[in-house]
């Protein structure tokens, strides 16, 4: 089944929202600046446009760019966008994202996608793998481009690597699947995998709201122009209060349609819409180019994705030439100036700069230049809270960890010790949709708008989150020795509601001493490790939703994904539990109903939610730790 246009156009919002504000920086070019000029000079580098055919005829446009200063045959790195790369931006990425491996020396190409700026042809978003052999796609267009660059740039070695941060992560990921004999390694970095169960638009079938309006807003109200959605006096919090049912916005706000908020509103469920653009359902089960995976441990956008992506290729990995790095970063923030903090947590050292230069720069090195062997490890891994890198097999580890509980008891207590009848009363909260729980602390700035702070927002302080009636907040004393999760994390879950719907949110927290010996900014300051929200009625199939069964416990299992993380002597461990998480996530009228989208606000009815922690139902956080000291 191939996707439809519109669905390629709501699966590319993670990659117009990195051209259009989430912090990263974005080889985004306006359509005036398709060419280079006379002598375009980048550092070292020179460049020149090229036309490259493709084998329909259709020709498409890019950049190459060599060094000065180095002679004799270079390797080829190539990057495929549909933003355009104007000579400002890749002046940019040459004094960042592209600097240690300019310095190693390579021959850029920077290449316009089919019909985006100055190449030919027809563009669609997301393309769909070609249906008949004279078919194009992604995976087409860049063997034609390969085979192009190593038979016509003088002085190259014949080959060739590409890599890429979101939507040219995709890219990417593309050009595996048919790969070109020239193309000798990959680097897939936050590539979206699935956009219904982990990335941009929905996470376990739970609207990730703001995101996906902002998004379409912005992209879709006019098609010449990118403006940011206003939301007047209000911040978005209270702008989202004030509307009517999803199905509605964008008429009643934009006056017309927006062809990706229509996707989202006529396919609430995990439909064959939905699974056609699972990314690694097109790549092949076993993989035959090196790829280097690379995540953000507070990736808003795409951490699901390369995770995802490269445990599926994994399984096909016969060579053992997939690796992965996962680092503590937000969207794409590896290839920013600086990784020296997230927000006012300090990471012990530029950790993008380590990154570039003995990570990705090596890679590339030895794929395309030869020389020593990798030095690094399968999997590499840096550990928060102690602030350490940490190599493995693979991720996450199979060996030295073992698992264990984190329960929650009564009196908002959380320990290893599983729960007593003591703990047999549940605690209870009212959930009421009018009076949402913020997913920030107030006032919340667009995601979209000049000096959004989005790109840092699971920094926040979630102290303020324990003060309300409607979060229960579950705490360890106070550590007497470092306690490290080192793999899987999951929310085993015994709740109920006296609705028929709900959602669920968990996060697990890191609390920071309230001493002198604590920075002040970090003082009592309470930092998400890992975090997800779950849909109820989802809770037994993602395609056929149900009902929940009022005031009957129910189990959830809520996927945290993995974490790498020490809580430091002194520090406390907690878990917030919670019902709404908004606007980040769109209100449960929690009262089932076909589609949320629909739902008129009359409907949304305030319930009351119990979380258990008895002997019959011991809910906790399961997490591998490791089995010895380090």
């Amino acid at each position: 089944m191939t996707r439809s246009p519109s669905l390629r156009l709501c699966l590319a919002a993670s990659a117009a929202l990195l051209a259009l504000g989430a912090g990263v920086p974005a080889l985004a070019a306006t359509p005036d600046q398709v060419k280079l000029p006379d002598g375009a000079q980048a550092g070292d580098y020179v460049g020149q446009d090229v036309m490259i055919p493709m084998r329909d005829g259709v020709k498409l446009h890019a950049q190459v760019w060599r060094p000065k200063s180095m002679a004799g045959p270079l390797p080829i790195l190539l990057q495929r966008s549909p933003y355009g790369f104007g000579l400002q931006a890749a002046q940019g990425a040459f004094a960042t994202q592209f600097h240690e491996l300019a310095a190693d020396g390579y021959i850029f190409v920077l290449e316009d996608i089919r019909g985006k700026f100055g190449s030919e042809g027809e563009f669609v978003m997301l393309r769909p793998r070609k249906t008949t052999p004279k078919g194009v796609d992604e995976s087409t267009d860049t063997y034609d481009t390969i085979d192009w660059l190593v038979k016509s740039l003088p002085e190259n070695t014949g080959k060739v690597g590409e890599f890429g941060i979101s939507y040219l992560g995709w890219t990417t990921a593309m050009a595996t699947i048919d790969p070109h004999p020239a193309l000798k390694a990959v680097s897939v970095q936050a590539s979206p995998e699935d956009m219904f169960l982990g990335d941009d638009f929905h996470h376990n079938g739970a609207f990730r709201l703001d995101y996906a309006w902002e998004y379409a807003a912005t992209l879709e109200t006019d098609p010449h122009i990118l403006k940011p959605f206003e939301f007047g006096s209000d911040d978005p919090y209270d702008w989202y209060l004030k509307q009517g049912a999803l199905d509605g916005y964008d008429q009643k706000n934009v006056g017309k349609p927006l062809p990706t908020w229509r996707n989202f509103v006529g396919h609430p469920n995990y439909d064959a819409f939905w699974k056609a653009g699972v990314t690694s359902h097109e790549l092949p089960a076993t993989p035959s180019v090196p790829d280097l995976f690379v995540a953000g441990w507070w990736d808003q956008e795409d951490f699901y994705g390369p995770l995802t992506i490269y445990d599926r290729q994994a399984k096909g990995d016969r060579d053992n030439r997939n690796f992965i790095v996962i680092g503590p970063w937000n969207h794409g923030g590896w290839a920013g100036a600086s990784g020296a903090k997230y927000g006012p947590y300090d990471l012990g050292g530029d950790t993008s700069a380590y990154f570039r230069s003995q990570v990705e720069a090596p890679w590339f090195h030895y794929w395309l230049k030869g020389g020593d062997a990798l030095k690094e490890p399968r999997a590499l891994v840096f550990e928060t809270g102690s602030n350490q890198w940490r190599g493995y097999s693979a991720w996450p580890p199979k060996d030295g960890v073992v698992e264990k509980h984190l329960y929650l008891h009564a009196g908002g207590k959380l320990s290893f010790d599983p729960p007593t009848a003591a703990d047999a009363a549940p605690d209870r909260f009212v959930s009421d949709p009018a009076r949402p729980v913020p997913y920030r602390p107030r006032p919340i700035t667009p995601v979209i708008a000049k000096g959004s702070t989005w790109p840092h927002w699971l920094a926040d302080d979630q102290s303020e989150f324990d003060k309300r009636p409607d979060v229960l907040s579950f705490r360890t004393g106070v550590l007497d020795q470092a306690v490290t999760i080192r793999g899987e994390a999951i929310a085993k879950l015994f709740a109920s509601t006296t609705g028929t719907d709900a959602d669920w949110i968990v996060k697990l927290i890191d609390v920071y001493p309230n001493d002198d010996a604590t920075p002040a900014a970090l003082r009592g300051r309470e930092l998400i490790i890992s975090d997800e929200v779950f849909r109820g009625r989802f809770r037994k199939s993602f395609e056929h939703p149900e009902p929940l069964t009022p005031n009957k416990a129910l189990d959830y299992s809520i996927d945290l994904h993995t974490a790498s993380h020490r809580f430091l002597k002194g520090h406390r461990i907690e878990v917030q539990i919670q019902s709404s998480w908004f606007p980040l996530i769109d209100r449960n009228p929690q009262v089932f109903t076909p589609s949320i989208y629909a739902a008129d606000p009359s409907t949304f009815k305030a319930q009351t939610h119990a979380v258990f922690h008895s002997t019959a139902y011991p809910s906790a956080i399961v997490v591998d730790v490791p089995t010895g000291s380090d």
